[in-house]
């Protein structure tokens, strides 16, 4: 991302105009000789400004930094002159349904390499299941189980480790779904490091991980809940494919537990996979860069999961992760270890805050409803000097942000997300910080089980809405003129807080889950034969899924009637996929296209139907932020949705009762 130089003026001044605000909140606007609740929650109001500054100064700096370098990652090409190495690829299971392992494992096997035989695939059960042996057995793969293990996810690793050799080695979730171009994405550039190592050994550091983005091919709880599947991306994309990416051009990117590939000398040099914290992934990645390697992360998607769309299981994962964030900052003594480059030390501390952004974000919606409903004053500021020293330098700093962000997600989409999070995640966050741990974890569980308790997780938000609805219509209630503009600043805070919380409220909703299987974009050839005749046409498929698929013939004139039962063909690079079918729907457009189901007899044939389905990522779900969207636009979106539903529920009660 290219930076001119007038703009990086723009973003110098932001910090500076920001800095001078800091200043002068410390110096002149903390209400020292109030109550002591009242100070309390002031200090913490402007440590929350000042943290919230700083992690938005390292962005921008980071942003300046790249394009000072002028980086562009490009995915080398493999050096077929060089001997090409081996890579153990491993599938790391414990009690994950085995549908969805089959998935990935069947993926693993269609992966591309100039040697293929060097590529050896393993999956590491540590539940001992017979039915996960035989899955291996099917598939020609090593099975590795290992019995009584009590050091989780690090621990299976560890155990499968000890019994592989290869120089380099791929890891990937139960449900990561490798694309066939993933080993051709990620080898090269260790083979490329060798080279360059071999022609010039004391200027270039060891490449020891390459990280792939972590990317999903269904929609996440926010584009799924907020029927924003074709406006938003996934909440987990600004990190994989824009932080990290940062991350990378420094040479530290971290590693996000999946679809990753390292040099064994490197995870044998710093112990293995570390078992002190529940997010293994994130401490060994740092443990490696302070054995003196580098790590990159790339901005392409080479692999697909699936995410969790309950809030349950949204906020079980985060909570997660945030106390393993904590647990792992602990353990590598963020704040004070030599070893930390100043660059890591900063990236790893900016992680740590992180997590204390749903704390922030909390304080952030109680000053303006302590000030609205309660007349408790925490920032002792007069109206008009806040907005020559605040306005200025808050409005040029989001201006920066945004234009310092990559398209993948906007500053207001990211508020919107913080919020949601806020209320669940501060007390894990605390308490982990002060020594207080979880008993213990679960893995996420991917297949949504909706109950009545899964409603009940809308109660902080809808306490939070109503109370700044109120507080909105207390404060503003008869003023008039002057008191209007002088109020306006806590009017403002109290509006942007209700927009995000009734985002909240709309999340926190369940959406019914209709389809049994996601649909992927595809466009493959196939023949048809037509029912009742010896002659076969030609069609391509609009989009594929487990289920069925949807199509196009090729001759317009050809119809089918829906209920019609026919057989065909389907083809992958030339692989012929047979398959029966009947017509579901037939959609009268131009062009007429039909959808159908789809039945596979035949083992071979369903595994390259599946490898047809999950080899790219689900380009019907978008990649960046739609900006002609607006969060208004959205919330306009919602409540008409939202009212379709009810009237479609007393409906359907109106017909049964009558």
């Amino acid at each position: 991302m290219r930076i001119s130089w007038h703009r990086k003026i723009v973003y110098v001044l932001a910090i500076a105009l920001s800095v001078l605000y800091l200043l002068w909140r410390v110096l002149f606007t903390i209400p020292w000789h109030a109550h002591l609740f009242t100070l309390i929650f002031a200090l913490m109001l402007v440590g929350s400004e000042i943290v919230s500054n700083l992690t938005a100064f390292v962005l921008i700096i980071f942003r300046i930094l790249e394009s000072k370098k002028n980086h562009k990652l490009v995915i080398p090409k493999f050096d077929l002159s060089q001997p090409v190495p081996a890579i153990d690829v491993l599938i790391v299971t414990h009690n994950e349904d085995v549908a969805l392992l089959r998935k990935t494992v069947n993926a693993t096997t269609f992966m591309d390499y100039p040697e293929k035989y060097k590529v050896h695939i393993y999956i590491a059960d540590d539940g001992n299941r017979p039915e996960v042996q035989q899955l291996a057995t099917e598939y020609h793969v090593g099975y590795i189980t290992m019995e009584n293990n009590k050091k989780a996810k690090a621990g299976n690793i560890n155990h499968a480790m000890a019994q592989l050799d290869s120089p380099l080695f791929a890891i990937f979730d139960t449900d990561m779904i490798p694309f066939s171009n993933f080993l051709m994405s990620s080898v090269p550039f260790f083979t490329t490091n060798w080279a360059q190592r071999v022609a010039d050994d004391n200027e270039t550091k060891p490449l020891g991980f390459v990280q792939t983005p972590q990317s999903f091919y269904n929609a996440d709880i926010f584009q799924f809940n907020l029927f924003s599947e074709n406006y938003v991306a996934n909440e987990q994309d600004y990190f994989s494919r824009d932080v990290n990416v940062l991350n990378g051009y420094n040479e530290t990117a971290l590693f996000t537990g999946s679809n990753a590939v390292f040099l064994r000398a490197a995870i044998d040099e710093v112990g293995g996979f570390p078992t002190d914290t529940i997010t293994e992934d994130f401490e060994l990645g740092t443990q490696i860069n302070m054995a003196g390697y580098t790590s990159l992360a790339t901005t392409q998607p080479v692999s697909s999961g699936i995410t969790p769309v309950d809030v349950k299981g949204v906020i079980k994962q985060r909570t997660r992760w945030a106390r393993g964030v904590i647990q792992s900052c602990r353990n590598l003594h963020i704040f004070w270890n030599p070893r930390l480059s100043l660059i890591n030390r900063i990236i790893l501390i900016n992680t740590y805050l992180y997590w204390w952004t749903f704390t922030r974000r909390l304080i952030y919606i109680a000053a303006p409803l302590l000030y609205a409903l309660f007349k408790v004053q925490v920032v002792n500021a007069n109206f008009w000097v806040l907005m020559i020293i605040w306005a200025p330098g808050y409005f040029l700093l989001h201006y920066v942000l945004s234009d310092a962000s990559s398209k993948i997600r906007n500053e207001r989409w990211g508020e919107i997300q913080e919020t949601f999070f806020a209320p669940y995640l501060f007390i894990p966050v605390f308490l982990e910080t002060i020594g207080i741990k979880a008993k213990k974890f679960k893995v996420t569980e991917k297949n949504v089980k909706f109950s009545f308790k899964d409603r009940l997780y809308i109660l902080p938000y809808l306490f939070l809405w109503s109370m700044t609805l109120l507080a909105i219509i207390k404060f503003n209630y008869g003023k008039w003129g002057s008191e209007i503009i002088v109020g306006s600043v806590i009017t403002f805070w109290l509006v942007m807080h209700f927009i995000n919380l009734s985002f909240c409220l709309f999340v926190s909703m369940k959406r019914d889950i209709y389809r049994k299987s996601e649909r992927f974009a595809r466009e493959a050839p196939g023949k048809v034969l037509i029912p009742g005749t010896n002659r076969w046409a030609r069609f391509t498929t609009r989009d594929v899924s487990e289920g069925g698929f949807s199509f196009e013939f090729k001759d317009q004139s050809i119809r089918m009637p829906q209920g019609q039962p026919f057989s065909g063909i389907l083809y992958r690079h030339h692989h012929p996929i047979r398959f029966t079918s009947k017509v579901v729907r037939v959609v009268e457009r131009e062009p007429v296209w039909y959808a159908v189901t789809i039945n596979i007899e035949q083992a071979r044939d369903q595994n390259n139907y599946l490898e047809l389905i999950h080899d790219g990522d689900n380009q019907l779900l978008p990649k960046a932020q739609d900006n002609w969207i607006t969060p208004l636009d959205e919330l306009h979106m919602n409540v008409l949705m939202h009212l379709k539903n009810i009237e479609r529920t007393l409906t359907s009660f109106m017909r049964q009762n009558s």
